[in-house]
């Protein structure tokens, strides 16, 4: 904080008022401006009646539009004992925070500082985010953290394979999304990509669904139904959540894997397929396996390759990323006023351990946008309290090994993927950081 006041007794005062800020003071024009230029001050109080002028404002005016031009992001309040009614507006209209009139109460004034540091700590908080290494790696992925760049190269060098991969994840975490990349950085781009979630239709109908059904095949099948897979042709073909595929299906989804082709229900006459397969479920298949509830040989005929998907309380300074993405995105659809967070609903969704992922991320947001009674969207809006849902303690390894990933990649970021700068930055030599790079599967 600076102070720019010629009286001493007032520059003691203020000095005295505010000793829970760094506080510098100034006490002319030269002095104003260097101290701005050295210590960069988020909140100045400026008194208009400076010398040569202490009876006028006119050097308070010029150093109030020098110090927003150096920094036109500092909070300026004015401060004069000139009765002159025009100076509150003259000093907003060049840009000031606020206008406080002589003589000082120190409370209401530092009511009025408090709330100026607020809005600057907001506004630079919405300022960083803007310039966080963000980038869309694939199309429809918001992403700055290290763990879903690392699930986003995966996709990237999976797709021009026609290998049937296996996406695990939490409910929310985007698994349609990634299988739509594998699709669309392949050369089936131009062909069809068919969507089919295993857990949204009913047991019996699931098979006619996917293989399709002839006419008369059974009460109500009018005419002859191409599935699912033969609609795929040439294309890929989505089946989510096959945890929740009915056993007595599996067989005859375990043919189709291994020879592609398919026999409609009530028919005789095999179709063959040309059809690269993704399936996705947030079961533990292993688990399945065990208790009978899935085969075995069907579970490694679909994970030729496995992408594990992180929940996004897992994913490193991603939350605040897409919670800046969903806000930017709503606020243009519903063109409301609303500019960021308040204090209260960041630390709110930092804590919370989004069971429903990017989808209960996003809806919460939008909620929010639309409740926000004001410019911020505060943790009531949202529908989040401090303690809801806290999330799991980590374990020492988990921290550790947590903080190790995050060092290195910060480490091997800042020196453009040089291994040796980077074994120097953390301290480490080159074949202990290769060694580490293997075990968190990093690559430069």
């Amino acid at each position: 904080m600076l102070v720019v006041e010629d009286d001493p007794g007032l520059q003691s005062q203020l000095r005295w008022s505010f000793d829970n800020y760094k506080v510098h003071v100034a006490a002319d024009h030269e002095s104003a401006i260097n101290a701005v230029k050295k210590h960069a001050p988020s909140v100045v109080t400026l008194d208009l009646g400076l010398p040569p002028d202490p009876g006028g404002s006119t050097e308070g005016y010029k150093i109030l539009q020098e110090i927003l031009s150096l920094r036109p992001h500092t909070k300026v309040i004015v401060i004069t004992g000139n009765d002159d009614t025009a100076n509150p507006v003259k000093s907003i209209g060049y840009g000031a925070y606020d206008f406080y009139q002589k003589p000082i109460d120190a409370k209401i004034l530092g009511l009025v500082v408090d709330r100026a540091f607020k809005l600057f700590e907001l506004e630079e908080e919405n300022r960083k985010l803007a310039h966080v290494n963000v980038s869309n790696p694939l199309d429809g992925i918001i992403a700055a953290s290290p763990e879903m760049h690392e699930v986003c190269r995966m996709v990237e060098r999976l797709a021009p394979t026609d290998m049937t991969t296996l996406l695990l994840g939490e409910s929310g975490t985007g698994k349609e999304v990634l299988a739509r990349a594998l699709h669309t950085l392949s050369a089936r781009a131009k062909k069809p990509f068919i969507a089919v979630n295993s857990a949204a239709i009913p047991e019996n109908l699931l098979e006619s669904e996917l293989f399709g059904h002839e006419k008369g095949a059974f009460t109500g099948a009018n005419q002859q139904v191409k599935g699912k897979f033969e609609l795929a042709d040439g294309g890929t073909f989505f089946l989510d959540e096959i945890g929740d595929i009915p056993l007595s299906l599996q067989a005859k989804l375990l043919r189709f894997l291994q020879e592609r082709v398919v026999e409609r229900v009530g028919g005789r006459k095999s179709i063959a397929v040309d059809v690269r397969v993704v399936c996705a479920t947030h079961q533990n298949i292993p688990e399945m396996i065990e208790k009978g509830t899935f085969r075995e040989d069907l579970f490694y005929r679909i994970n030729e390759m496995i992408i594990d998907i992180p929940p996004i309380r897992e994913r490193t300074g991603d939350i605040p990323v897409l919670a800046k993405a969903f806000l930017s995105k709503f606020t243009k659809q519903m063109k409301t006023k609303v500019t960021g967070f308040s204090d209260s609903a960041t630390d709110a969704m930092a804590a919370y351990d989004w069971p429903g992922n990017v989808r209960e991320l996003e809806s919460r947001i939008k909620r929010g946008v639309v409740m926000a009674s004001g410019s911020l969207i505060d943790l009531n809006d949202l529908q989040l309290s401090p303690g809801e849902n806290p999330i799991r303690l980590k374990t020492l390894r988990e921290e550790r090994d947590a903080a190790e990933r995050h060092a290195i990649c910060q480490a091997i970021n800042e020196t453009g993927g040089n291994v040796s700068k980077a074994s120097e930055l953390l301290d480490v030599t080159r074949p202990t950081l290769y060694s580490l790079l293997n075990k968190f599967n990093l690559k430069v």
